[in-house]
């Protein structure tokens, strides 16, 4: 190790610690991102960076006191002034709510923890941007613009702690977002994928797909809100069912703030909230959506604690067979509900016992109902119910009698994907897919695409 690695500033900022428990996380991020406009490529980049957060406990009895600092581009001789910085923290904080012992049994880092951090450059996209030239002309043959961005990172991350904790984690993460344009620029269409290393994008089918949704735009028709049977396809099903995972904190649950709150007390696991026998689960080791198998706390919040960094994650199911079956839990929280300590994964899948198929079968299989691009700005409403508004984008398509006719308005919806999960009425195959709003946070998605009765497009949209 050179030092200046990562390893070397975990363990400078251990030994420089004064208090009674000490947890440090470093963490080693590289960035490469091409971005294109009007079929030409307009920039490309790798960036580096990292971070040091020097989290300090501070014990008496059954108490304990957290200071946290986080700090950029930390110096090996600057490290123990950011650990000083982090025990007048706790010297000077409230007892915290969370305290738990240290996390002893957490899963070893083997000898990789010696091994140098991953990285990431501009090489990534070898063959992914020989594909983008061709599709750039595919695009400019058919009357076409391509815009948008592909994006790798890679980030290691070195977690050790006073108690003897030397854990680490390289977590890539891809994404492709394609926006595809008629050549006045008054009908666009999007495609988006989430990615490890950019050896499984085609964005030649991608550019296929997006040319196909053009050529349904030509013939455009007026619709009013209203209710409607709409076909989501994956990437909108991931972005309404993340939202709804971020909201499943058992704590928040426990202390009757939102819709997985029980009357009287408690919480809504044990409840069936579809009949369809879906699954909604998160898991470390699911193929293509690989993720740390431990908790990595940078900071203590109502969904997660400090005192937890370490603890081994395993492979949740949120909701089994229509059923709530967990929510997302801390050490602390679980002490309160009496229920498993289930702590947030990284990814979030959901399928259901049938093999339904892909997208375009289930618009071969639909009589009249609206067919969906994505979704974005997406907002919460009302918490207790878990309503969610937003607008939808790029596109949105009436199907009539097994075929798209024709290009929508957009609209406004108002949903719950709580509610709307009880209103699934059929599902398709579950694949890898982006959501799009929250592609900036949570890539590690696996959805099928559905269809859902009545779904509530409140007003007409001038959203483009």
């Amino acid at each position: 190790m050179s030092t200046n690695s990562p390893q070397d500033t975990v363990e400078r900022a251990l030994r420089a610690a004064r208090c009674d428990d000490c947890i440090v996380i470093a963490d080693e991020s590289s960035t490469a991102n091409l971005r294109w406009a009007a079929n030409s490529l307009t920039t490309n980049g790798v960036s580096r960076s990292r971070q040091l957060t020097v989290i300090a406990i501070n014990r008496a009895g059954e108490s304990a006191r957290v200071g946290v600092i986080s700090r950029a581009g930390v110096r090996a001789d600057q490290v123990g002034d950011v650990v000083a910085e982090a025990e007048q923290a706790a010297a000077d904080a409230e007892p915290a709510a969370d305290a738990q012992p240290l996390v002893t049994d957490g899963a070893s880092a083997g000898e990789r923890w010696d091994d140098p951090p991953a990285s990431t450059e501009i090489g990534v996209f070898g063959g992914f941007a020989d594909d983008l030239g061709n599709a750039f002309a595919a695009a400019a043959g058919g009357g076409r613009k391509l815009y948008g961005f592909a994006e790798h990172l890679m980030t290691s991350t070195f977690l050790g702690t006073s108690a003897g904790l030397r854990l680490r984690y390289d977590q890539p993460t891809g994404r492709l977002e394609l926006n595809a344009k008629t050549a006045d620029l008054v009908s666009s269409a999007w495609a988006g994928a989430g990615t490890r290393d950019f050896t499984d994008v085609d964005v030649l089918d991608l550019e296929a797909d997006l040319a196909r949704q053009l050529g349904w735009a030509k013939r455009s028709v007026e619709l009013p809100a209203g209710r409607y049977e709409t076909l989501l396809p994956p990437t909108a099903v991931a972005d309404l069912l993340i939202y709804l995972y971020w909201s499943a904190g058992a704590k928040d649950a426990i202390d009757g703030r939102t819709v997985f709150s029980k009357a009287g007390g408690g919480t809504r696991v044990g409840e069936q909230l579809a009949d369809l026998p879906l699954a909604l689960r998160s898991d470390p080791a699911y193929p293509g959506l690989e993720c740390a198998p431990f908790v990595v706390a940078h900071a203590s919040s109502r969904d997660s604690s400090v005192f937890d960094n370490g603890l081994p994650a395993e492979g949740t199911d949120w909701i089994s067979a229509g059923k709530l079956s967990a929510l997302t839990q801390t050490r602390h929280s679980a002490q309160l509900s009496r229920l498993p300590v289930t702590p947030a994964i990284d990814n979030l899948i959901m399928n259901i016992d049938s093999d339904g198929g892909a997208l375009a079968d289930m618009v071969a299989g639909t009589s009249r109902a609206l067919l969906l691009t994505c979704l974005w700005y997406i907002r919460e409403v009302d918490p207790q119910t878990l309503l969610l508004t937003g607008l939808t984008r790029d596109g949105v398509y009436l199907v009539e009698n097994g075929e798209v006719t024709g290009a929508v308005n957009n609209f406004r919806f108002n949903e719950s994907p709580v509610a709307m999960l009880g209103r699934i009425i059929e599902a398709g195959t579950t694949e890898p897919t982006l959501p799009r709003e929250w592609s900036d946070f949570f890539t590690r998605a696996a959805m099928p695409p559905v269809r859902v009765a009545d779904f509530n497009m409140s007003s007409v949209s001038q959203a483009s």
